[in-house]
């Protein structure tokens, strides 16, 4: 396991455009911590967003969780390039010759895109902590500790997109196209939702039911859209509306289990497609 991932990182590190991107993934994503400094006017009032409870514990879990997996798509096109460059540089043909074989190669691809994931996660876990502990009014550990779901929602999540960026990779060769491919599924999964609640169904219930179980879909649900939970936003919407909407923004077992066996399907999928090539 030790030599594959060396084998993966050592290619990394002489790509220079790789290098780049993953430094410009760590840096934005340190840049959350700006948040706590942005002020803005509303009605003449001056706030300022660490003031507004987005670094209180635990709703920081949530809130910083979501807007890491949006930069996803800077890993996403390395993990994309890391394949087409195996083809292009004959590189992958020449581990083949030098005695890997396809199961370990797909195997070394999986332990980089899952240790990218984990430093990801580590990364955000640690800047999370500390923001809360700077900012947050609640600070017992019983309150820091709740909502960790989160964190471990955030890592399958991307894992599961490595991996199925991984598949791509292989199943298409050129960056370009691959990463064209990626946002055309995601269109697509639009599509089918679409249909499915207004043509087909007409049950946006059982439209929910059913497109959890689509790739990109079921990822996503893992950690929903945070700003509802907050107070100020509740006490916007109650106003307005007269009551406040009970909704659940936890993250469910069986969304995990879903998108789990999803990065199992991908990663026998990249090991069927590479094992029928011929190279």
């Amino acid at each position: 396991m030790k030599r594959l991932l060396n084998i993966e990182l050592q290619k990394l590190w002489k790509n220079r455009a790789s290098k780049v991107l993953i430094l410009t993934y760590f840096i934005l994503l340190s840049f959350i911590a700006l948040l706590s400094s942005v002020n803005f006017s509303f009605l003449g009032i001056d706030f300022r967003l660490a003031d507004m409870g987005i670094f209180n514990f635990p709703y920081i879990w949530h809130l910083n969780t979501y807007i890491a997996a949006l930069l996803k798509f800077f890993l996403a096109v390395v993990i994309v390039s890391m394949m087409a460059n195996e083809y292009t540089y004959g590189t992958l043909k020449q581990n083949l010759i030098d005695g890997l074989s396809k199961k370990e190669f797909i195997a070394s691809k999986f332990i980089t895109v899952t240790l990218f994931a984990a430093v990801s996660t580590v990364f955000i876990f640690i800047l999370s902590l500390i923001l809360g502990y700077c900012f947050s009014s609640y600070t017992e550990i019983s309150i820091v500790t709740t909502d960790l779901i989160y964190i471990l929602a955030y890592f399958v999540k991307l894992t599961a997109f490595f991996a199925f960026c991984l598949y791509i990779g292989i199943l298409i060769k050129r960056s370009a196209f691959a990463i064209g491919f990626i946002f055309v599924w995601w269109i697509v999964e639009g599509i089918i939702k679409g249909l499915l609640r207004w043509k087909i169904l007409h049950n946006e219930q059982l439209t929910d039911t059913i497109m959890g179980f689509f790739p990109l879909e079921a990822m996503g649900r893992l950690i929903k859209w945070p700003i509802p939970r907050l107070q100020a936003y509740k006490a916007i919407e109650t106003k307005l509306s007269g009551k406040e909407s009970i909704e659940f923004y936890g993250v469910h077992w069986y969304e995990l289990v879903i998108v789990v066996c999803w990065i199992a399907i991908f990663v026998y999928l990249s090991y069927r497609t590479l094992k029928k090539r011929d190279l």
